[in-house]
């Protein structure tokens, strides 16, 4: 039997839009990471991942709203630089107030799945 600590188990908010576009955690660390550098490269390295993923994501980010998420300018004596709009703050906001919903909603069924899981139970086996 587990102890009645904070379960281990996750909820993952991902949101779906009809043309294929999606945003979920990852595009809000990158938006984070953004925000704490003033870089998509910078961010990109926090994240492992390259500049040009990194750089297609936030392209995602911004061709799927009216507004742009991050706004960034190109190198120079400045050297560049990208920041994370009004809009994309009022964004990564409203998403983690959307997680911490979705986690406080299904607590008590989080907690009923954590104590009935097996202890032998194999991370990644069930794809669904």
């Amino acid at each position: 039997m587990r102890s009645p600590s904070k379960s281990d188990l996750k909820t993952v908010l991902r949101i779906d839009f009809p043309n294929r576009e999606r945003i979920g955690r990852g595009k809000m660390q990158l938006l984070e990471h953004i925000r704490a550098t003033g870089s998509i490269s910078a961010a990109g390295r926090a994240m492992d991942m390259s500049y040009r993923r990194a750089w297609l994501l936030v392209s995602a980010m911004n061709s799927m709203f009216t507004h742009s998420v991050v706004d960034s300018q190109r190198g120079g004596k400045q050297g560049g630089g990208a920041i994370v709009t009004e809009f994309g703050e009022e964004l990564l906001s409203r998403f983690r107030a959307m997680e911490q919903k979705v986690e406080a909603a299904l607590a008590s069924d989080i907690d009923w799945l954590d104590a009935n899981r097996s202890e032998t139970t194999a991370p990644d086996t069930d794809s669904q």
